[in-house]
């Protein structure tokens, strides 16, 4: 199915393009929240008419949502969980988890935004990228421990290691 791209959509295309894709993806995900329409000549036809709207809108949310990167940059949230001896989750974090604190930390996140590319399993600090917008992403560090003592303790180890680190160079 031929669909006229509204938004950037990572690896496919970016505003106004032209694409070929297969008629599940367009149905159950493109066309429904809002990122494409149909290639008709009418739609082609809408698009250069409005075509500077949406590339001004485009423009105005990528600006908020690099406003809101600068303001997350370095964001650090601790998610306690239960762990077995070896370190090993019962369970594994979530993107809804990691959303749900980055909301409680004062930023407006939706699980969907949040992309958590291996699965959390073990105890640690892990890195996870937060898509504020197609072309803005922010790195949120995420503290997995049992204790909240425990995860003052991984962050404190953390911070000597890069200490170490940047000593040594």
């Amino acid at each position: 199915m031929k669909v006229i791209l509204l938004n950037k959509v990572e690896n496919l295309g970016s505003i106004g393009s032209v694409v070929t894709v297969k008629n599940g993806y367009a149905r159950n995900f493109l066309l429904p929240k809002k990122k494409a329409l149909r290639a008709s000549p009418a739609n082609l036809a809408y698009l250069e008419t409005q075509r500077a709207v949406i590339e001004a809108d485009n423009l105005k949310r990528k600006a908020d949502a690099e406003e809101v990167a600068a303001r997350m940059q370095g964001l650090l949230i601790n998610l306690i969980r239960q762990a077995g001896e070896s370190g090993n989750l019962f369970g594994s974090v979530r993107s809804a988890d990691v959303a749900a604190e980055v909301t409680k930390a004062g930023y407006s996140v939706h699980k969907s935004q949040v992309r958590v590319d291996n699965p959390i399993k073990t105890l640690g600090i892990h890195s996870v990228k937060v898509e504020l917008h197609p072309e803005v992403f922010v790195v949120v560090k995420v503290n997995v421990a049992q204790t909240v003592e425990e995860a003052d303790a991984q962050l404190a180890a953390q911070e000597d290691l890069s200490a170490t680190a940047l000593a040594d160079a």
